[in-house]
């Protein structure tokens, strides 16, 4: 038996493009068997903005053990109707007094997901909400022995590498940024104990702006006008996601690796 625990970690998924790849690129990779868990960021997931109930369990279908979030979690008002029931997904933690969850412990792997604060919605602290939640989860479970994985929704750079490094003096074992929908190339472990990556970049339609069409985007930059952005749909899909080795005992990661792949999207 293996002593090895392989994560798959795939980045925000836009609109249908993007779900369409992802449901591809799993079941080209037989990412159930590959993988001994897989994380996949869903908040842009349903026409760019938001998760439905619908897009939320087609992802359960394809093998995604959890399903994390950001700020446009609240986009789709259904999110209100099953959130609280839902198994797999998890909301920011230090959204104050929010439904649903912040974390899942799993078996194996504890899933947290945070959300930064600058150029973001006001939020309380990601440093202090995850002391307070390590304290909590070494309470509740064999903290220090399991692999603990967070999903950082941030903007800024600086701020994700400042909250990886202190994450890192907590004990959690893993820290990949989401948000900007541009992959980074700066892969690390951190103190030989915290595999890190700024952003792990997005899933959908490679042609566009970060997954949106060029012409609403280039309205609103040039205009200053809020314009529709609609999810672009062109001719080639993009995959970034990151795999993440660690050793099954002791939790700590042995190895990170990006993946950046463009595929033509079938007809």
């Amino acid at each position: 038996m293996s002593n090895e625990f392989k994560l798959l970690f795939l980045g925000d998924v836009v609109g249908r493009p993007g779900r369409n790849i992802v449901k591809d690129f799993l079941n080209n990779t037989c990412a159930c068997n590959k993988y001994d868990f897989i994380v996949l960021n869903a908040e842009n997931a349903s026409h760019g903005f938001g998760l439905t109930k619908k897009n939320h369990d087609e992802f359960v279908e394809m093998g995604v053990n959890c399903l994390t979030s950001g700020n446009h979690i609240w986009d789709k008002k259904d999110i209100f109707a099953y959130i609280n029931e839902s198994q797999c997904l998890i909301r920011p933690y230090n959204y104050p007094d929010a439904m649903g969850v912040g974390y899942r412990v799993f078996d194996n792997i504890i899933i947290i997901n945070m959300l930064g604060r600058t150029f973001m919605p006001p939020i309380n602290c990601p440093f202090h909400a995850l002391s307070e939640l390590v304290e909590k989860l070494k309470k509740e479970c064999d903290f220090e022995n399991k692999i603990s994985f967070i999903d950082f929704h941030a903007e800024a750079t600086a701020e994700k590498i400042c909250f990886a490094r202190y994450a890192q003096s907590l004990g959690i074992k893993a820290v990949v940024g989401t948000h900007t929908h541009v992959q980074t190339a700066d892969e690390k472990i951190i103190g030989e104990s915290c595999a890190y990556l700024s952003d792990v970049g997005f899933c959908g339609s490679s042609d566009g702006v970060i997954g949106m069409e060029y012409e609403g985007s280039l309205k609103r930059l040039t205009t200053s006008i809020p314009a529709r952005f609609d999810v672009d749909e062109s001719d080639f899909s993009q995959i970034n996601a990151c795999e993440i080795f660690f050793n099954k005992k002791t939790g700590i990661p042995k190895k990170i690796k990006r993946i950046n792949f463009i595929s033509e999207v079938k007809k």
